[in-house]
């Protein structure tokens, strides 16, 4: 077996390429809809279930896999996770019909349900405070990354070799990240948990962590209805092919991940002379988001000044991943940290997530598509918003955790271990 990765940097690169492939798994089953179709003659509500299914099981399960997360090992956690997804994957490329596909579908989300809050937890006492921004907003900027990923090799695999292949490629680099993960050093627990439902109500209580998860929510229903729709928007109104709309659509999500990564990274610098620049960065990219997004659909015409808007929406409307979940893990007991994070992720995946681009679709109906995506871009003002509001809390909540003896061990003590 391989070194163990003691370095800080190498645990985030080894837990942002498994991040990679969680996401690109969810997605390189887009890239096989026309061969189902075609082989099993799937109507499009059973192929978006398909889809659907991972996010919704990753939501329903994140909370008590983060619970049991915390109270057993992360690192073990992580391993067994990696593993149960890949064999997933493997198994949704043998399946002999919808049925069987589906059920793989569910094992998937299942084995990638606590990895995120597992994964922030481990990396949260990897490094030191004044860096969560930008090693979260690193981590999480993975996950859009390996949409793009997995949108496009599934696409080559596929007709190349088949879906079974596309679906199933991901399979073999899950299965030796989870299996490196075990060589990386855990954190102990060092204070007994609540129990069940006591752990969750114990996170939200703290009135800044509500109010953050309240502003990632309305943004990611914003960033999620323009990564649904602008394909079909491009089409429509810039009467792009499908394959060129799918392209720029692509370019503009990783127009998001650039933008993840540059604020965390801008946001810890400027923390490390005022603390309060963690939940400024939030705030901002609310504001920004509509200034660019709402004209872009709004009030200026389909072409590339339109374009160039998006761009840069798509870019900001990211920003505030990384100082969010920073901010959520300084207001946390480490001993729950996997379990806040997962709050953060149920809420994301349920409420923003899943809303988002159902909500634009309905609007669109009644309004336009282009009305509805710039409804939906007026959510970055109460965004920014909820983001003011946690500001207002956050250094009383992160000074009471600051003031518990375990919390202060564990944050200076495991750092760079």
């Amino acid at each position: 077996m391989t070194a163990a990765p003691r370095s800080p940097r190498a645990v985030l690169a080894l837990l942002a390429a498994l991040m990679l492939v969680d996401f690109a798994d969810r997605q390189v089953l887009v890239a096989a809809f026309p061969y189902l179709r075609a082989e099993w003659g799937l109507h499009d509500t059973t192929l978006g279930a398909l889809v659907s299914v991972v996010t919704l099981t990753v939501a329903l399960g994140a909370l008590p896999v983060a619970a049991l997360v915390d109270r057993w090992s992360r690192v073990r956690a992580i391993a067994v996770m990696g593993t149960v997804w890949s064999a997933a994957s493997a198994a949704s490329a043998l399946a002999p019909g919808p049925g069987s596909l589906f059920a793989a579908r569910v094992a998937v989300g299942a084995g990638e349900a606590g990895y995120g809050p597992a994964g922030g937890a481990l990396l949260a006492t990897r490094f030191p405070a004044h860096r969560r921004a930008a090693v979260l907003g690193l981590f999480q900027a993975a996950g859009p990354l390996g949409t793009v990923v997995g949108m496009a090799l599934g696409s080559a695999v596929a007709a190349q070799w088949g879906w079974r292949w596309a679906v199933g490629v991901l399979a073999v680099p899950g299965l030796l990240l989870a299996l490196a993960v075990l060589r990386v050093r855990d954190y102990p627990t060092v204070r007994a948990v609540p129990r069940g439902p006591r752990e969750v109500a114990a996170v939200l209580r703290t009135r800044t962590v509500v109010a953050a998860v309240g502003g990632m929510v309305l943004l990611l229903a914003v960033a999620s209805s323009l990564y649904t729709w602008l394909p079909t928007h491009l089409e429509r109104d810039l009467h792009l092919t499908p394959a060129a709309a799918g392209g720029l659509a692509a370019v503009v999500v990783l127009a998001g991940v650039g933008g993840t990564a540059a604020a965390g990274l801008l946001t810890d610098r400027a923390a490390r002379r005022d603390p309060g620049a963690r939940l400024r960065t939030p705030v901002l990219a609310g504001l920004a988001t509509t200034a660019l997004l709402v004209p872009a659909f709004a009030l200026v015409p389909a072409g590339p000044a339109q374009v160039v808007l998006v761009l840069l929406g798509a870019a900001v409307v990211t920003a505030a991943v990384g100082p969010a979940a920073a901010v959520v893990v300084d207001v946390t007991r480490p001993e729950v940290r996997a379990t806040a994070v997962s709050v953060l992720v149920v809420a994301q995946n349920l409420l923003g997530l899943t809303v988002g681009p159902v909500l634009t679709g309905a609007l669109a109906d009644a309004f336009g598509l282009a009305t509805a995506l710039a409804v939906m871009a007026a959510l970055g003002v109460a965004a920014a918003a909820a983001f003011r509001a946690a500001a207002r809390t956050y250094a009383g909540d992160r000074e009471a955790v600051a003031t518990i003896p375990g919390a202060v061990a564990t944050d200076a003590g495991r750092v760079g271990g």
